[in-house]
């Protein structure tokens, strides 16, 4: 059963864009071959997507089509709202500035309370999703995914069926909290006849949705990681997120067998935990120096297309773990 969003959160999303949300909107150009981007699961690592849109922004180039995993989703949707992606950064960091704000917004998403745990009745610091939208999304975000400025899918996973279910259609903020219902962080999200989980469990990187959709489809990989440093203690919650790393890195090295995206970018957040979002700043700082290389090689794409040579597809970022598998036969 969802639990219903105070007054102040229902307000907040249907607060119409501010004035810094509408500044620097783009008319993107619309001609010429088409670009799809794939958003990866990551958590607070899944901020460099908003890295991403920006050189996208700067290029003007508006996406054909954008699908998201988990912060992926929640990330991709925000943009396919028409916010651009400088606003979308200043939101993030407006957000984390003051922590006592963040952590009381917390403690409202709660699903349950503390004295719960001994009656049994669940874990009261599990959190709904669909208030943590609510709280941090900025305004202006439609109700339905129907009407995003921007084609949007979401992915999340059918608990029960255990298989991956794809939202293009209906309510927004219950597929994407489906979506990023990371288990023992969000309560399952029960939609449409549904118990969601979070969608990397089933397609950590959903680039797959694009093949035959997009000329130039760029995939957005954040889930590797943290880096390896054998001195480093690692906690509990390291090691419970850490596991889910290793399984999500799997599932895309054996989906990278079977076909290719024509930019795979691994942006440097190694150094980031999952749930480190009050440095906000210090990973928009790490990811910028990226965007010349990828505005390079997304002209590069682009170019190929245009004069109907054959793909050539580029990772850009450092490899995975476990190193790149080998080129899918063509």
């Amino acid at each position: 059963m969802s639990i219903r969003p105070t007054r102040a959160q229902a307000a907040r999303r249907r607060a119409a864009f501010t004035p810094r949300e509408r500044e620097g909107r783009l008319v993107a150009r619309r001609d010429g071959p088409s670009i799809g981007l794939a958003l990866g699961s990551g958590g607070a690592r899944g901020l460099a997507h908003v890295v991403v849109l920006e050189a996208l922004d700067e290029m003007g180039i508006r996406p054909s089509a954008i699908v998201g995993c988990s912060m992926g989703a929640v990330v991709g949707a925000a943009y396919c709202a028409g916010i651009p992606a400088r606003a979308l950064r200043q939101h993030v960091l407006d957000a984390m500035e003051d922590r006592a704000r963040v952590m009381a917004r917390l403690m409202e998403a709660r699903v349950g309370r503390l004295v719960d745990v001994f009656n049994g009745l669940g874990n009261p610091l599990l959190l709904d999703g669909e208030k943590i939208l609510d709280a941090f999304w900025p305004g202006g975000v439609p109700a339905r995914i129907e009407d995003l400025d921007i084609p949007f899918e979401a992915v999340a996973c059918d608990f029960f069926a255990r298989s991956e279910v794809i939202y293009a259609r209906g309510r927004l903020v219950p597929a994407v909290a489906g979506s990023m219902a990371i288990p023992g962080l969000f309560k399952p999200v029960a939609f449409e006849g549904r118990t969601l989980v979070d969608g990397g469990a089933v397609n950590p990187l959903p680039f797959d949705l694009l093949l035959g959709k997009a000329d130039v489809i760029l995939a957005v990989d954040v889930a590797a990681g943290p880096a390896l440093d054998p001195s480093r203690l690692v906690s509990g919650i390291d090691v419970s997120f850490g596991a889910v790393e290793i399984m999500q890195e799997a599932i895309v090295q054996a989906k990278l067998k079977l076909a290719r995206p024509q930019i795979m970018l691994r942006p440097p957040v190694q150094a980031f935990r999952v749930l480190e979002f009050f440095e906000a700043q210090a990973l928009f700082a790490a990811v910028d120096p990226i965007k010349d290389a990828l505005k390079r090689e997304i002209e590069r794409q682009l170019a190929l297309v245009a004069s109907g040579a054959d793909a050539s597809p580029e990772t850009l970022g450092p490899p995975p773990t476990g190193g790149e598998p080998p080129a899918p036969s063509l």
